[in-house]
């Protein structure tokens, strides 16, 4: 993981500690990562925990603990340590490990990846008033409840308890795909756009990345097994190699700055859908596959073999680790109501 990578995944921890009610800070630009001075250890450390304390009303070591917990066992660091008077010293880990068990587990479990009981037993009640974004985001929660191993019961009665801001227009003429990503990709407080710019083609729409890097990780296999392989979980980075020029990747060195994030987003997956099901925010779901699409594109130019190259243990390790994101994206997307379609 480079420092770069390392900056991202300690944000990422930040933002997991606002999301979970932890910390009420503004999510900082930038996290300063360098190597441990006196009295620090591992290989990197960062004064994160310093820079949000007076902000978040708590002590630098308080806030440094709350960001150890979310640091710890993340793909790429092996341990968190928090010195005084607040610093998170890092130690990193190969990623092998991480990606054999987490890319096993996503594809035996398939698109219930993620499903848990956190709900379990639960009836929720959504009250909702007579409004078409109201009526798709409860829809949303439905399934999220459902897949939290609880029940949503839907009425239209008073008091109202799940009232977003209404769309300013009819989403009908978007489709039924991009009108439900415009109703729910945006937070409930936020209101919604409703414009063609959903559906067009390019990198500037969320909706077509995530669903462009859902077919992508379709295309590969259907490649992978024209050149006669297939998917085999293990180690992703075994013979990095440089991967060249490329529209998401053209700044890339190496495979391993990208497994990192890429690790990140699909460990993160149970714990996003259970914070979308238990606040009733099926943005929270949206803006993740979001963030596992852009991790996913850089990566797959990776995965088939170049020129003369032969399919190798891993090309296979690399195929199963995209097949599994593809799994997440097609499983969260579903969970919203939306098409994932292989051919894009």
């Amino acid at each position: 993981m480079t420092p770069v990578e390392l900056s991202r995944t300690v944000l990422r921890a930040v933002r997991r500690a606002v999301d979970e009610g932890e910390l009420s800070v503004p999510v900082p630009a930038r996290a300063v990562v360098t190597t441990p001075g006196p009295g620090g250890c591992g290989d990197y450390a960062t004064n994160i925990a310093l820079q949000l304390a007076r902000p978040a009303g708590q002590p630098p070591l308080r806030v440094a603990e709350i960001l150890r917990q979310h640091l710890a066992g993340t793909a790429g660091v092996a341990d968190v340590t928090v010195t005084r008077p607040g610093f998170l010293n890092i130690s990193l880990s190969d990623t092998a490990p991480a990606a054999l068990t987490l890319t096993r587990q996503i594809l035996a479990e398939g698109t219930q990846y993620g499903h848990g009981d956190a709900l379990a037993d639960r009836i929720v009640e959504l009250r909702i008033p007579y409004d078409v974004r109201a009526e798709v985001v409860a829809d949303a929660l439905t399934r999220l409840v459902a897949a939290q191993g609880g029940r949503a019961e839907v009425d239209h009665r008073e008091p109202v308890n799940l009232r977003p801001v209404p769309a300013p227009e009819d989403p009908a003429p978007l489709g039924p795909d991009a009108a439900r990503w415009a109703l729910l990709y945006p937070a409930a407080h936020d209101r919604p756009r409703i414009t063609a710019d959903h559906l067009v083609q390019r990198e500037n729409n969320p909706l077509f990345r995530v669903r462009y890097a859902n077919a992508r990780t379709r295309a590969v296999s259907r490649n992978a097994a024209s050149l006669g392989f297939a998917a085999e979980p293990g180690d992703p980075a075994l013979g990095d190699r440089v991967l060249g020029a490329h529209p998401y990747n053209a700044a890339a060195q190496n495979l391993t700055p990208l497994l990192t994030p890429l690790l990140t987003a699909l460990a993160d997956h149970p714990r996003v859908l259970a914070l979308a099901a238990a606040h009733r925010a099926p943005d929270r779901l949206a803006r993740h596959l979001v963030t596992v699409a852009d991790a996913v594109l850089p990566f797959l130019p990776a995965v088939l073999p170049l020129g003369e190259e032969k399919p190798s243990a891993a090309h296979r390790a690399r195929l199963a680790l995209a097949e599994a994101a593809g799994t997440v994206l097609a499983g969260g997307l579903s969970l919203l109501g939306i098409d994932a379609p292989d051919h894009l």
